[in-house]
């Protein structure tokens, strides 16, 4: 029988041409759109189809928030009640548990990174779990900013060529906030949802990007994503029989089970896609210019 996953570099080229070919479609819509379009059409749009950084930055962001938010409710919320662990000593042979939502998103940026070199991924906050993830200096001022206005904060340094943006981490699900709030060694008991909890800041070396690259960029980010999820799996592996799941298609919402890696694949397609196409359609797609009235 066919092995169900394929070969690596055979269930690499499915994935993007299910990544990569509906949004060609739209790059190439939006490209014909800014070399046909009326001439009232700004200078710069027929500079070619490309986008500034910052907007690249703000769909890898949407899209890790995605990823996250679908681990923190449907792996961290629903195994809880299922009495799976998560802990941020995860990674230590003697514990049982599995990494919690920060933890895989920095699982993800070290494999993101070594994808992509001119990409950086981290987060932090004045309240955090770990004392590594501490803003200090200059991230901790532009972070008190983020967190008084819920808006991210954009900046390009001209001596270094690369643009860094810092997102307000909001607490998207009841996870967030239960397990933030109940931790003893939390500086902060008392977190709501919505409210900003850190911040995500990215940083990649250049000041404009192509839509392709981007969604290079962005099927980077959910496989490397993936692989974070299948290193808490192999862990998984080697739990007690007691505290260990099964691994299927089944997930802890059905009961005491965790889905395989590719099932957690097929979940963030299928909740991510088309929000991000959409996304990047708006990015590359110039506004229609207001006509002046007579």
């Amino acid at each position: 029988m066919e092995d169900r996953q394929g070969a690596p570099e055979e269930r690499r080229v499915k994935r993007l041409r299910r990544f990569l070919l509906p949004a060609v479609g739209l790059v190439l819509l939006a490209t014909y759109l800014l070399v046909t379009g009326p001439s009232e059409l700004p200078d710069d749009a027929a500079a070619g189809a490309t986008i500034p950084a910052e907007t690249a930055l703000a769909l890898l962001d949407a899209e890790s928030a995605a990823i996250r938010t679908l681990y923190a409710r449907e792996i961290v919320g629903e195994g809880s009640r299922q009495k799976l662990a998560f802990n941020e000593n995860w990674r230590q042979r003697s514990v049982a548990a599995g990494p919690v939502p920060a933890q895989l998103l920095r699982v993800t940026a070290q494999r993101l990174q070594a994808r992509v070199p001119g990409l950086t991924l981290s987060l932090g906050s004045d309240f955090p779990l770990l004392q590594e993830d501490l803003f200090t200096g200059a991230q901790a001022a532009l972070y008190q900013e983020v967190k008084k206005s819920l808006e991210p904060r954009f900046h390009y340094d001209p001596a270094s060529r690369r643009t860094t943006a810092m997102f307000p981490d909001r607490a998207s699900t009841e996870a967030c906030v239960n397990c933030h709030n109940r931790h003893p060694g939390a500086a902060k008991q008392d977190w709501v949802l919505s409210e900003s909890m850190g911040a995500t800041v990215w940083s990649y070396s250049g000041r404009r990007v192509t839509p392709e690259a981007t969604l290079r960029m962005l099927d980077a980010l959910r496989e490397s994503a993936v692989e974070a999820y299948g290193a808490y799996l192999q862990k998984v592996a080697h739990f007690e029989a007691p505290a260990r799941p099964a691994v299927g298609e089944l997930w802890p919402r059905d009961g005491f089970y965790l889905p395989d890696q590719e099932s957690f694949r097929q979940a963030l397609e299928n909740q991510n896609s088309a929000a991000t196409l959409n996304r990047l359609f708006a990015a590359v797609t110039p506004r229609p210019v207001k006509r002046a009235s007579k």
